[in-house]
């Protein structure tokens, strides 16, 4: 037995692990388990990759990239090889992951399960939209090679590792002149500017994000970012200096402070401090991907700010035609609440269909806030969130999820009774018996 913890690092309960080495072993083992879940990086936020008192087969072991061809850019890898992995083998080659998350320290089997998206959506949609072909190992025994048609790959993308174990996948990168973007960034002072900025920028901009001040009032400020991948063409225009790749310097939090360091001493001063210093960088740059797409990865532990009761993160993604009013309100319910966020993300999804039967994304906009765990009183702040996403037909993302209702996802995913046709009754997690019963 040994303790296990998500990223939120809400619990630390006891799991029988076994560590894979071997793409074999998976089938060698399933067929014995009950009650299984595979658990690659650990870095969704609540209970998807826990399952206490249950099995966790560890899949970081399966670490090895199967196949490479640089004339197609197709990588064939292990569900335990890190998105950062394939990125450090293929950008130098000119490919790169059409779709990153938030961070790179993300497993291939995990990417998939979660259908993760990132800053790219109206332009190239989410990661199971890149994903060929894969292994997917179930508990009887059999390996089964899925394709991108198949019924049962629509399952397996964004459905929590409950179609059985991901072994091995095909990803499609997509080509690249070189690891750098045009990127520009803007101040804006209201959800009019917000909504303003993201409609002007979907057509010629494939990235767009934008951090948001919660505790700014009803006319949220925020720092809008928007980029696109550099061209041959304007590569070649660089300057040579402007070309070189950044040293990464990951500072990291050594320990787990005695109560969190985001409250409310700290939110506000911090809040205006960020607002007023990317304000004043405004403006068109050459970046480099990784701290553009990935900030947070440059310090690592960063979950340990939030001490030793850990922390919730609350992603809802509402239709866009209400998602001004609706979002609004969202901001005005966590301010009468007393509490903040500082790690707040507003963006927008485009109009595309879901990969997934139970994947997140859809056509809407979708805010990401994180809360230290007070107990009682952000639960309570977050069933009055859930009355208003709920009430305008949003969902919240399941990646990141500890608590949500069972009639709240229910709601929110219309497909769930054609996924259950497809689950494999060996596997299961802390979330799917909160949320499926079993």
């Amino acid at each position: 037995m040994m303790r296990v913890s998500s990223w939120g690092l809400l619990s630390n309960e006891e799991h029988n692990v076994q560590a894979l080495c071997a793409r074999d072993q998976v089938a060698t083992l399933l067929p014995s388990q009950t009650q299984t879940l595979a658990f690659g990086a650990g870095r969704s936020y609540g209970d998807v990759g826990l399952n206490p008192q249950g099995h966790l087969l560890l899949t970081r072991g399966l670490d090895k990239f199967i196949h490479w061809d640089e004339q197609s850019g197709q990588i064939h890898c292990e569900s335990g090889v890190l998105l950062r992995d394939i990125q450090q083998l293929c950008v130098p080659r000119g490919w790169m992951l059409p779709v990153t998350p938030g961070t790179q320290h993300v497993t291939v089997g995990g990417a998939i399960a979660n259908d993760v998206h990132g800053k790219n959506h109206h332009a190239l949609g989410s990661f199971g939209d890149h994903v060929v072909s894969l292994a997917l190992a179930q508990s009887s025994g059999e390996v089964l090679q899925v394709q991108a048609c198949d019924a049962l790959m629509h399952a397996t993308i964004g459905g929590l590792g409950l179609t059985g174990v991901i072994v091995s996948a095909v990803i499609q990168l997509r080509r690249i002149a070189g690891p750098w973007l045009q990127a520009q960034t803007l101040a804006y002072r209201s959800l009019d500017e917000f909504f303003s900025l993201s409609d002007a920028s979907a057509h010629d901009w494939e990235h767009t994000v934008s951090w948001i001040d919660c505790l700014s009032g009803s006319h949220p400020r925020g720092i809008f970012l928007r980029a696109n991948p550099l061209s041959a063409e304007q590569l070649g225009a660089l300057d040579p200096a402007q070309r070189v790749v950044p040293t990464r310097r990951t500072r990291s939090m050594p320990f787990v402070p005695p109560v969190s360091l985001v409250n409310g001493l700290t939110l506000k001063p911090f809040n205006a401090l960020y607002f007023h210093l990317n304000k004043f960088k405004a403006g068109t740059a050459v970046v480099h991907y990784e701290p553009f797409f990935h900030p947070l990865d440059n310090l690592a532990h960063w979950n340990r700010m939030y001490g030793p009761r850990g922390f919730y993160q609350y992603q809802c993604v509402v239709p866009r035609q209400d998602g001004q009013a609706v979002v609004q309100a969202l901001l005005k319910a966590i301010a009468e609440s007393g509490e903040g966020s500082f790690l707040a993300v507003l963006k927008t999804f485009g109009e595309r269909h879901a990969s997934g039967l139970l994947s997140f994304p859809m056509p809407g906009v979708t805010l990401a806030l994180d809360f230290p765990n007070r107990g009682e009183r952000t639960l309570r702040l977050f069933a009055s969130l859930d009355d208003i996403v709920r009430e305008a037909g949003g969902r919240l993302y399941m990646a990141k999820d500890a608590r949500m209702s069972r009639a709240m996802f229910e709601a929110g995913y219309p497909r769930l009774q054609e996924f259950l046709t497809y689950r494999d009754p060996a596997m299961s997690s802390a979330m799917s018996r909160r949320l499926m019963g079993w």
